[in-house]
């Protein structure tokens, strides 16, 4: 297995991984909207306060992160055959992914 086969297993390894983690939290979340049909801000806002929905949430964040990079990385690398427009495409998408979750951070953990 040459290094390219095991980036490709790796990064396919990723996307799974993120792919089950972001189905496990929109499960949780469409669960919890069913389940609670009044729901208003105070509740909502009082489930977002616990640590451990914060923490769930977080991992989403980063599995959301992770889980685009990997799927951008493929297609961009499959079908942008200049080397330098991929490369400055991909730049953006990673300056992108990073602002998206620091922005998601933020609002996850901020005051």
């Amino acid at each position: 297995m040459d290094a390219s086969q095991l980036r490709s297993l790796f990064e396919s390894h990723d996307a799974s991984v993120s792919a089950v983690i972001l189905a496990l939290y929109t499960l949780f979340i469409v669960a919890y909207l069913l389940f609670n049909p009044g729901l208003d801000y105070y509740t909502w806002s009082g489930l977002f306060a616990q640590t451990w929905m914060r923490i769930f949430s977080l991992l989403a964040f980063i599995s959301l992160a992770a889980h685009a990079w990997v799927g951008l990385w493929t297609v961009t690398t499959d079908y942008m055959k200049s080397t330098g427009a991929r490369v400055g495409t991909q730049l953006v998408i990673i300056l992108a992914i990073f602002v998206f979750l620091v922005w998601g951070i933020l609002v996850l953990w901020g005051a």
